[in-house]
């Protein structure tokens, strides 16, 4: 994909081209990168997500609309966005992390799509940022259920053995899996009471301990 047809995919065109190019530029390229555009579209990300569910669903509460933005922003789901716009084919990566697969890491994936939420708003303004970014969320948007204020498995494991008073599940390192650019954390979560040992494997320890809760909570007879 070329740069002007991500521009057409995210809907906007930059007046200022190179705020995109650095966008897109991860440190290990050089400079001018796109780490201080990565802080700054984190902070209108969170704004914009916050806005959009507060208009959504308005009868939801604080700690609801809370657990949702958090779902919404998080690693995973900004990386899930980035493929479908096929951004590892654009960023401008250094010799090692080409070779180690960086454009598909989901942390380099995720901050180059933050990076750009920052560039549209340096180039145009908070109101163009938002427009993408409900542009881009809409489809996560529609799969919202507002009874299920979309809990991660981690919370929604421990309040289910909460609510059979039983103890909470202790999660433990199993291993480690490839280089140390690259590794895969692989985590088992027990539940002794239950009988219950379910594994998952991520790119961090978070995301290898919700994994192995959500296989936990599916082996958790109703």
């Amino acid at each position: 994909m070329k740069p002007q047809r991500l521009e057409a995919a995210l809907g906007h065109g930059f007046g200022r081209p190179e705020l995109l190019c650095q966008a897109l530029t991860h440190r290990s390229f050089g400079s001018p990168h796109n780490e201080r555009l990565e802080f700054l579209g984190d902070s209108v990300l969170n704004c914009a997500i916050a806005g959009y569910l507060y208009r959504r669903f308005a009868g939801l509460k604080e700690g609801e609309l809370s657990r949702l933005r958090a779902s919404l922003v998080r690693q995973e789901a900004l990386a899930d966005i980035a493929r479908g716009l096929a951004l590892g084919d654009l960023l401008h990566l250094g010799e090692g992390e080409l070779k180690s697969g960086g454009s598909r890491r989901p942390s380099i994936l995720a901050d180059a799509l933050e990076a750009i939420f920052g560039a549209i708003y340096v180039d145009a303004g908070f109101d163009a940022a938002r427009s993408v970014i409900e542009r881009l969320y809409e489809p996560a948007m529609n799969r919202i259920d507002p009874t299920d204020p979309g809990k991660d498995p981690k919370t929604a494991l421990q309040e289910v053995l909460q609510g059979r008073h039983l103890p909470l599940p202790r999660y433990a390192m199993l291993a480690t899996h490839g280089e140390a650019h690259a590794q895969q954390f692989e985590v088992e979560c027990v539940i002794e009471e239950l009988g219950i040992r379910s594994t998952g494997t991520g790119a961090s320890r978070r995301i290898a301990e919700q994994l192995a809760a959500q296989r936990a909570i599916a082996e958790i007879k109703p």
